[in-house]
């Protein structure tokens, strides 16, 4: 029943960079040319930040779909795609439904599949023993082709989309009987006597129901199209046909139509048990992400769950992912950082790579797959290429990203210097950003054993704008802090041209940590690094290591 079931979500790392988005969506692409079997789609685990959108923009790129979660939700199981009823459709009919799909409850949605209430065939049940309530047609205005339907019967006289708006049904006997009983807009029911159909006809009987399969005579179908009366032919007897005609009313009279517990697809499959656990009720309807109708969904549905699959680029460790990853089926993870912390429930093609870039191993992939790069996609992984060696600046920079990414500018046609000043310049640009949008741009954090924190790091080509930056972050250390939950938090601003870092940091014993880390003084909590331009390889192991090291003196 699953629709999507071979869809595979490509994922980069939170907070994501050039290199995290454009790997995405090169590898999506990759591996739809070589595999035939799923479909492979980028995704996006957070807000862009404005170097990305550039590129994206600049070789003609919408973002990727943001994702947030792997947990399974309720598309991730078979619920019931059910087919809804309309709300004038009979109780009769109603019940045959639910007879032949073995289902005791029906969704019921207008003609724009809205849901509109829930009929159980409790509630039909309870229209059927309600013998004594002869006003239920006519007050729920029932349509004569629902009566027609439900007592397989025939107009003779009358418009068959006509309603029954007032009345009470009873059964006709004699004139004699009738004369004290039958008030206008009845609904009487008879056999083949002509002078029963007469006197209900002339009584002013809104319809009048002949069973038995009995003849209408000339007599009484003049009548009757005088007097406004549709009269049908059933082939029940009047005891079956009495029984039966209180079927006839609307589902609309009878559902449940207030405070509905409902799920919508993207609902996690952990609160739905929550929920269900909490009500007798056996079905739950099922809302696409439009609020439309799609299905029913019950306790037995959420036994069988198919995780969601996703293939991890640019990242390795749990807290750098979306949440949910431990409920999700790891395909592939395709990184250039250290191993980190991320376990998987079976064997995953893990490709981890010493170089500057995710889309460098990515190239290579290409090449060894012989698949053709188009020139978006080229422009893509060379810009990435760029973003994360500060084109060829980073120590992390290797002879295979410098040849990776002047292949892939003679694919797009890009001159690395100019487009290089270009992007960096768009990433810089701090026009109406908030500290919390600078400061995200590209942030992660580190843990290993019971040592956590997090680093973010910014890239400038003018000393203006590194220190307007610096300006707009400094204050927003302490808030970014107790926001992801972080005993310390450092941020690297990077200036591209002289090739050298202001980090600026946060948390007790932060100051203790860099002076030891970098052997550098710290003034007004900033230490300036000269030469340091790669979070991976020049910041992140000597903080790591001090850091434990404190740690361990500390007891």
């Amino acid at each position: 029943m699953l629709d999507h079931a071979r869809k595979v979500n490509v994922i980069g790392h939170l907070h994501p960079d050039t290199d995290s988005i454009c790997a995405a969506i090169s590898y999506a692409y990759l591996k739809n040319q070589i595999d035939s079997e799923n479909s492979y789609f980028p995704r996006r685990a957070g807000t862009l930040n404005r170097e990305t959108q550039f590129v994206l923009s600049h070789f003609g790129f919408s973002e990727p779909q943001l994702i947030t979660t792997v947990t399974p939700q309720i598309k991730d199981v078979e619920y019931h795609r059910e087919p809804s009823i309309g709300p004038e459709t009979s109780l009769f009919s109603a019940y045959d439904t639910m007879t032949q799909h073995k289902r005791d409850t029906l969704c019921v949605t207008d003609e724009g599949n809205r849901l509109m209430g829930l009929i159980t065939v409790k509630d039909v049940a309870s229209a059927n023993l309600d013998i004594f309530d002869t006003t239920a047609i006519s007050r729920s205005h029932t349509l004569v082709s629902n009566i027609t339907t439900t007592l397989l019967g025939k107009v003779v006289v009358g418009d068959p989309n006509a309603c029954i708006e007032r009345g009470k049904v009873l059964v006709g006997t004699t004139p004699e009987m009738m004369e004290e009983a039958v008030e206008e807009g009845d609904i009487v029911l008879a056999t083949n006597r002509y002078e029963t159909q007469q006197f209900a006809v002339e009584c002013g009987a809104s319809c009048l129901v002949v069973c038995c399969g009995a003849q209408v005579s000339r007599h009484v179908c003049a009548a009757a199209e005088r007097m406004g009366c549709v009269v049908i032919t059933t082939p029940y007897d009047t005891y079956a046909a009495s029984r039966l005609i209180s079927m006839s009313i609307p589902v609309r009279a009878k559902m449940l139509d207030r405070d509905l517990l409902t799920f919508s697809i993207n609902t996690a499959v952990d609160d739905a048990r929550k929920v269900i656990a909490k009500t007798r009720h056996r079905y739950f309807p099922v809302l696409d992400e439009s609020g439309l109708y799609d299905g029913m969904v019950s306790s037995t549905c959420l036994l069988s769950i198919r995780k969601k699959r996703v293939i991890l680029v640019d990242h390795n460790e749990k807290s750098q992912s979306v949440e949910g990853l431990e409920e999700a089926e790891i395909m592939e993870i395709i990184d250039h950082h250290r191993i980190g912390s991320i376990e998987t429930d079976g064997p995953a093609y893990f490709r981890a790579v010493p170089v500057g870039c995710t889309c460098t191993i990515i190239f290579d992939m290409y090449q060894e797959n012989g698949v053709e790069i188009p020139k978006d996609i080229a422009g893509l992984m060379m810009s990435a290429i760029l973003s994360d060696t500060l084109a060829f600046r980073s120590p992390t920079c290797t002879p295979r990203d410098e040849y990776a990414a002047r292949a892939l500018a003679g694919i797009c046609g890009e001159d690395i210097d100019s487009y290089s000043i270009a992007m960096f310049e768009a990433g810089s640009d701090l026009t109406g950003r908030t500290p919390e949008e600078v400061f995200h741009q590209d942030f992660k954090i580190f843990s290993r054993s019971d040592v956590r924190f997090g680093v973010g790091q910014g890239s400038y080509m003018t000393e203006r704008s590194r220190r307007a930056a610096e300006d707009l972050v400094r204050p927003y250390l302490e808030t970014a802090g107790e926001t992801e939950n972080l005993p310390m938090v450092f941020y690297l601003f990077t200036d591209v041209p002289t090739q050298s870092s202001d980090l600026l940091y946060w948390g007790e014993g932060a100051e203790e940590a860099v002076q030891r880390a970098f052997g550098v003084p710290c003034e007004n909590g900033m230490a300036v690094l000269p030469g340091v331009v790669s979070r991976k390889k020049q910041v992140i192991p000597p903080l790591m290591e001090t850091l434990q090291l404190l740690r361990r003196e500390q007891g």
